[in-house]
């Protein structure tokens, strides 16, 4: 984005202030990463008022700042721009730049899987389109208007995440963002407290077609039974279904792991044998969109199997990292829910990389009151014949350790509730033989255990 203020005010129905003809380039709500030239956006939050840092935002380079009608004492001598709130005069500003804007526009929501899928599809495309992505987590309704109006005016391509915990907030992302595409990676667990069911989690994702440009393509897990009812109710939507299953548009098979990433076969829409420097059965499955996406915007099998091979996901997503005693991490710690925990275990269980296989789980958040079964089902996947060590961690991981207990001897099953230094002293007997899963929400910050063995 580069508008100056006159335009901003024109996009805000306002009158145009003073310093008119500034011009800005960006957009922040954060002095600690402002850049030259970024308008300041400050908010008023029950802790804190941006307010006071909108001169210390100028010292460090913005160009401008909003400033809310009803705050006190605005600075003198330098480019303001007043709005009678911030946040919505955020989210306005995006939806008339998105108006302007020519690049695609896709949207991506899901349970699991929506990070992954969005740096796969950007990294496919790279090499043939200019592509801006979603940064880290803004993927709500202040994260993702921040993304809208970081767009350089000739980007191609814009891969836009978008995260919900309740009902009619992806309705409001894809209502601003007007995908031309969109995607639901899945449907899980995670917001079953705010949602209900996986009924309902399915119904709130798929809001995101709401939005989507009338003759726009939604791509959607087609295993999914949830969503095969949703798709089957709306007669006029053009839907391509992707999986792991025969019958869908493109589906995978033969998928094996290397110490590289992972080789398969797809079927269908596209046929050939691929290759993604990503481990795990589920990131094929979140290939197979970036695929489906990357033949929608002209790409040919060729450049699709040599762009995904450059691939390389956020960090925290199966990423490998080999410690310095010897063992090889799978840090796929970034968050946790049933659904993608269990297709981690699948994986490690299943891998030929190494022969001695660890698993390090943290607490799933956010499942509401079938917390315990859901802990205890991940059981259904660890076994001893498969699996050499089992370290858990948090007290949700009492359930599942009361089932496992049955299994492993003390020696290799050990659980901790609040403190990671037992697990760190276990995996020093790990070796060059051992892979080592580590798996677990955010908030239960499972990479502490890992800097243990990246020194």
């Amino acid at each position: 984005m580069k508008k100056t203020l006159k335009q901003l005010a024109a996009w805000l129905n306002d009158e145009v202030p003073a310093f008119g003809d500034t011009v800005v380039s960006g957009i922040s709500i954060d002095t600690r990463t402002i850049q030259q030239g970024d308008l300041f956006v400050p908010f008023r939050g029950e802790k804190v008022n941006g307010h006071k840092f909108v001169l210390q935002a100028f010292e460090k380079g913005a160009g401008a700042s909003l400033w809310q009608k009803d705050e006190p004492n605005p600075p003198q001598g330098v480019p303001l721009l007043f709005v009678d709130d911030s946040e919505l005069a955020l989210q306005q500003m995006a939806s008339a730049y998105r108006n302007e804007h020519k690049a695609k526009f896709i949207g991506i929501t899901g349970s699991n899987g929506k990070t992954s899928t969005k740096d796969i599809l950007a990294g496919t495309l790279a090499p043939f389109f200019k592509v801006q992505k979603t940064i880290g987590n803004f993927n709500n309704q202040l994260g993702l208007p921040i993304t809208v109006l970081q767009l350089d005016e000739d980007t191609d391509v814009a891969v836009l995440e978008m995260g919900m915990s309740g009902f009619g907030e992806i309705e409001f992302l894809t209502k601003l963002a007007r995908p031309h595409m969109t995607v639901i990676t899945n449907i899980g667990e995670a917001h079953m407290q705010d949602l209900g069911s996986r009924a309902g989690i399915a119904k709130a994702k798929f809001e995101i077609i709401q939005g989507m440009q009338s003759d726009g393509v939604l791509f959607y897990d087609g295993d999914e039974p949830l969503l095969q009812e949703l798709v089957a109710q709306e007669q006029q939507l053009n839907a391509m279904a992707f999986g792991l299953e025969h019958g869908n548009l493109l589906y995978a098979d033969n998928i094996e792991a290397t110490a590289d990433g992972s080789s398969f076969t797809t079927h269908g829409v596209i046929e050939g044998d691929f290759f993604i420097s990503v481990l795990g059965k589920h990131q094929v499955k979140n290939t197979l969109v970036a695929m489906l996406i990357s033949q929608k915007l002209g790409l040919n099998d060729d450049q699709i199997r040599a762009s995904l091979k450059q691939v390389a996901l956020t960090d925290m997503r199966m990423q490998q990292v080999q410690g310095t005693n010897g063992a090889l991490f799978i840090n796929d710690a970034y968050n946790a829910a049933p659904t993608s925990v269990k297709a981690a275990i699948q994986f490690i269980a299943s891998t030929t990389i190494r022969p001695e296989k660890w698993l390090v789980l943290g607490d799933m958040l956010e499942l509401g009151p079938n917390e315990k079964s859901f802990h205890k089902d991940l059981s259904e996947d660890i076994h001893a014949e498969e699996i050499a060590y089992v370290c858990l961690f948090g007290p949700r991981m009492t359930y599942l350790n009361e089932v496992l207990k049955e299994r492993f001897d003390a020696d290799h099953l050990l659980y901790v509730e609040d403190d990671y230094t037992p697990i760190i002293e276990k995996i020093q007997q790990a070796n060059e033989e051992s892979i080592i899963l580590l798996k677990g929400s955010r908030g239960m910050k499972l990479e502490t255990i890992l800097h243990a063995f990246t020194k």
